[in-house]
């Protein structure tokens, strides 16, 4: 396929965003909405844009529509090249006004009192900059951040060999603990307490299957022991501290929970010794993807506010 022949002067942005929205949204009808267009104009230019690849893009059955395997390359491709796009006109503007511009950040629950933190001061310094805050797990956020939907992340590190097309600064170590509330019977505990001795207490965790949910198994495996039967099972960070100010619960939550100033005086931190399966807390980015002025201003501020945490 030679590209200025037959791709160069015929592939169109406008296409790209069409199938965008269609893998996006999951059908023409929508789509078209989506974009004010109409469902005729948007399936001619899908059937040109076929023609001129040469490929498949779309399954259609009387069902609707799903992405082919070609297709999906080329929307990852596509939101690529929107993004480069879209970079560069922040950089545009940044070179106009270098206080201005819009970060879109990342987090887990467990972090938002540290990003509010960053947030509020880089607010303080650059009042002309705005920040868009997504919480989530990190395993939804790592795929926003590759699909260029985020600019970088405020989240637990713990890397793989999928993940080398990320890149991550370390910022600080935020420790696992099992809290109980200020009610509890062994609230006022000094002693040393184990999982083990612990085992039959009323439980409230995350599901086992989610981020924090595995680093709890994590830990009572290293004892040896088997997750305990859990009598409150929620992916909600709020929904579990909820629990523990009956006096009746206990949790496994990171230590910055009981940094946050509403937490304080709500709940404890007992004394049992965890094996340190939490990584560290990171700000993740894509490696190959430049950072904007916005973004920098923003970092800096981060590892700012992480020195003072550490």
């Amino acid at each position: 396929m030679r590209w200025n022949e037959r791709l160069g002067k015929r592939l169109k942005l406008k296409d790209l965003h069409m199938l965008e929205a269609i893998a996006r949204l999951g059908s023409m009808a929508r789509a078209a909405e989506d974009l004010s267009i109409s469902q005729p104009a948007i399936s001619k230019a899908m059937a040109d844009l076929e023609i001129s690849l040469g490929v498949s893009l779309l399954h259609r059955s009387s069902r609707g529509v799903s992405i082919t395997d070609c297709g999906r390359v080329l929307v990852r491709r596509s939101r690529a090249v929107f993004d480069e796009i879209r970079q560069g006109l922040v950089e545009i503007e940044h070179l106009s006004d270098p206080t201005r511009g819009e970060v879109r950040i990342g987090t887990g629950e467990a972090m938002t009192a540290f990003v509010s933190t960053i947030v509020d001061r880089a607010s303080r310094q650059y009042p002309r900059m705005s920040y868009h805050v997504s919480v989530h797990d990190v395993t939804t956020l790592l795929r926003g951040l590759r699909d260029r939907d985020l600019d970088l992340v405020i989240a637990r590190w713990t890397p793989s060999n999928s993940e080398r097309d990320l890149v991550a600064e370390i910022l600080f170590r935020d420790r696992l603990h099992v809290m109980a509330g200020i009610d509890h019977a062994l609230a006022k505990r000094r002693t040393q307490l184990t999982l083990a001795e612990l085992a039959n207490e009323r439980w409230a965790l995350p599901p086992h299957d989610s981020f924090l949910g595995k680093m709890v198994a994590q830990a009572f495996h290293a004892e040896g022991l088997d997750l305990p039967q859990a009598i409150l099972i929620s992916i909600s960070v709020q929904m579990r501290l909820n629990s523990l100010e009956s006096g009746r619960f206990l949790t496994i939550h990171p230590n910055s929970l009981l940094r946050h100033s509403g937490n304080r005086g709500r709940f404890k931190a007992l004394p049992v010794e965890l094996h340190d399966v939490a990584g560290p807390i990171a700000s993740i980015r894509l490696r190959d993807r430049p950072v904007t002025g916005a973004t920098k201003r923003f970092v800096e501020m981060t590892r700012t506010v992480a020195k003072a945490v550490a």
